[in-house]
């Protein structure tokens, strides 16, 4: 397969390891991808798909970087904080959707520096609109990484994933994952027909986005930049959105208390608590058996938390 070079930003490989708290409690061999511990800021999925995005920026000459999300984007967030390191500016154009007061994600981008700005607008067509004309007033090119750096180059970040998860010697014969923009649930269903061909990967949906267009679509672009001749598998994905995309649900929130109290790993309600759930939906259903290796992928996102009302 073709290789694509990358900046050296998170610490990998990120730890694996069985939580025999959890597995005890399910009924089947609970294991954890730990990349919540990637050292930068809070951790999270990001990261590895901002070293191929990053360092394409670089090589192609930008010094400005522009991203976007909702209000407690944690890959804005992430974007900021690797695009300071590397000595590139950045502004973050958010969506006025969600907790835009200075909580949670939002003190990580004040203690930055980072210019944030807020459109009150539910289209991304319209906030990369105006990346173009802020950038042209200001006369600056930008390069534009789109929401959760999903793209077929960031999606490489997570077929990173499934080698380092091969490269481990352990064997697990399920894989969960959240799915909240495509990129990382592609990367991880491609990497794992490539690198971990026994490994079947369930992804939690957090958002009702058409992702069973979504991501093969992206899968098929990824290969198509690897130039890797594989069968593009059909993704299983099950429905965890809830009452709708960064809305806590009471699934997740279950799920977020469980690993709290049996483990003392911190997820977070967008994205980690209800992909986490989705693992515990399923085993609580007898889909796993008592002797398989189920592996949760930890995105991170842990600084969105902290911006929930947890007195309701």
């Amino acid at each position: 397969m073709k290789h694509f070079d990358k900046v050296n930003l998170g610490l990998f490989p990120t730890p694996l390891y069985r939580l025999p708290n959890l597995s005890r409690e399910l009924g089947t061999n609970v294991w954890i991808k730990r990349d919540d511990l990637c050292g930068v800021a809070l951790g999270g999925n990001k990261v590895r798909k901002l070293e191929y995005l990053l360092h394409e920026a670089r090589e192609q000459g930008y010094d400005l970087v522009m991203t976007t999300g909702q209000a407690q984007s944690n890959h804005a967030m992430l974007t900021a904080a690797c695009a300071l390191r590397m000595g590139l500016d950045c502004i973050l154009i958010l969506k006025e959707r969600g907790i835009t007061a200075r909580k949670g994600n939002q003190i990580l981008n004040h203690l930055m520096g980072v210019e944030v700005r807020f459109m009150d607008t539910d289209s991304y067509d319209d906030i990369y609109a105006e990346m173009d004309r802020l950038a042209e007033e200001m006369g600056r090119k930008v390069y534009k990484i789109p929401c959760g750096g999903s793209n077929a180059l960031g999606s490489l970040g997570y077929i990173d994933c499934m080698e380092e998860i091969a490269r481990s010697g352990e064997h697990f014969d399920h894989l969960v994952c959240a799915c909240g923009s495509g990129g990382t649930a592609a990367g991880c269903v491609l990497g794992a027909k490539i690198h971990l061909p026994d490994t079947h990967v369930m992804c939690s949906m957090v958002d009702n986005d058409p992702f069973d267009v979504i991501v093969p679509q992206l899968m098929r672009e990824a290969a198509e930049l690897l130039e890797a001749d594989v069968e593009i598998p059909i993704p299983d994905l099950l429905d965890m959105c809830g009452p709708g995309y960064s809305i806590p649900s009471e699934e997740g929130n279950e799920a977020i208390a469980m690993m709290m109290r049996l483990e003392g790993i911190v997820l977070d309600t967008c994205y980690t608590g209800k992909a986490f759930a989705g693992l515990v939906k399923r085993a609580r259903e007898g889909y796993y058996k008592p002797e398989d290796n189920v592996l949760f992928i930890h995105t991170g996102g842990a600084g969105g938390l902290f911006a929930q009302d947890w007195e309701k």
